[in-house]
């Protein structure tokens, strides 16, 4: 049993529910960043880091960013911005891709791993394969926010060249803590650039050294972080680790079939139209014409469940988000699944709908 106070369950696409030892690690007795113990746990969650990203390659480069500047527009930081755009629901496929490759020269591809506004679930390893072989030069950056550690992701057998994530959804860990691994090929474009970085906080420049000595379990400074956030992605990590990430993605694709099995025999249909590009981490659901957001959400939270509402400007009102990942997928014992099938069906009927 849970030694939290009681509280609504929360199935958004994060932050996400917290496992008690995550938790009480946040409590967690201040103590120098630059101390030994607190060096040493650092350090310790670096290296699981790379376990998590599925790479073993020393001149990769995990490094962790305390606070939201990474996640800045390119534009902010006066990039040339090329959009491949797909119907919602969709994503763009290979062949538009390898075309717009080799219309110009880009010195990087951007690629949002799980849609968190849309559940849409973009392939990444033959990504990679038609970039590399159309323009071997130009890098491969994963937004992984709402897919690491519910989603399958092989760093270095995909050679992928950058994956940038948050810590408060799949990972478990409250939000606070923006998470990267760089390739040597990315590490080589930063230190082959002709004009210095134009950000302070969230530099590369700055970090990289940072987190070399903390691997390296040598005290450093550039900005204090939180020791009690650290100790909490330690928590998290070290329970993530206990199994084979082939086991923590096999749950999670169980349950999200189960879950999406589940909305289909509802008579509902999904934002992402094609099951192979649906993520495993969440899923994103058109209401009937007949049912509101606003009268369905309040609906859930008296059942004690809470589901996030449409954000997708195209069709914000038409759909409602359910999140499932972490230890309300790893954990069945916690009910929080069935709790939210249940609290689903019995909210939309009593809105009104009848599956016709």
């Amino acid at each position: 049993m849970s030694s939290q106070p009681s509280h609504p369950t929360l199935l958004i696409p994060g932050p996400i529910e917290f496992d008690d030892a995550v938790l009480q690690s946040m409590s967690h007795h201040s103590e120098s960043h630059v101390g030994p113990t607190f060096v040493a746990t650092f350090g310790e969650t670096l290296s699981m880091l790379r376990k998590l990203f599925q790479t073993t390659s020393p001149s990769s480069q995990p490094t962790g960013y305390f606070g939201d500047n990474f996640g800045e527009c390119l534009k902010v930081y006066g990039a040339n911005v090329d959009i491949l755009k797909a119907p919602v629901g969709s994503r763009p496929q290979l062949p538009e891709i390898e075309q717009a490759l080799k219309s110009k020269k880009y010195k990087l591809v951007t690629v949002t791993h799980v849609d968190t506004s849309t559940g849409v679930l973009s392939e990444l390893k033959n990504l990679s394969e038609t970039v590399k072989s159309v323009s071997p030069d130009t890098l491969l950056i994963v937004d992984g926010v709402c897919s690491v550690a519910s989603e399958d992701i092989e760093f270095d057998a995909w050679k992928l060249d950058g994956v940038v994530t948050a810590s408060q959804k799949a990972i478990g860990c409250p939000a606070g803590l923006s998470i990267s691994m760089f390739s040597s090929k990315a590490i080589e474009a930063l230190e082959a650039r002709k004009s210095p970085p134009a950000s302070y906080f969230a530099s590369m420049k700055n970090w990289r050294p940072i987190m070399q000595n903390y691997e390296a379990k040598k005290p450093s400074y550039f900005a204090t972080p939180s020791p009690q956030l650290v100790h909490a992605l330690h928590t998290a990590l070290s329970q993530i680790l206990t199994k084979p990430l082939s086991e923590r993605f096999a749950k999670h694709k169980e349950v999200s079939d189960n879950i999406k099995k589940a909305v289909t025999d509802l008579g509902l249909k999904q934002v992402a139209t094609n099951p192979d590009d649906q993520a495993h981490g969440m899923t994103a659901m058109y209401l009937p014409e007949t049912v509101k957001a606003t009268d369905l959400l309040p609906k859930l939270a008296n059942s004690g469940v809470i589901f996030a509402g449409g954000i997708h400007k195209e069709i914000a009102a038409k759909y409602v988000r359910f999140g499932h990942m972490g230890v309300s997928v790893t954990d069945p014992a916690r009910g929080d699944i069935d709790k939210a099938i249940a609290a689903l069906t019995n909210g939309l009927a009593e809105c009104g709908y009848q599956k016709s």
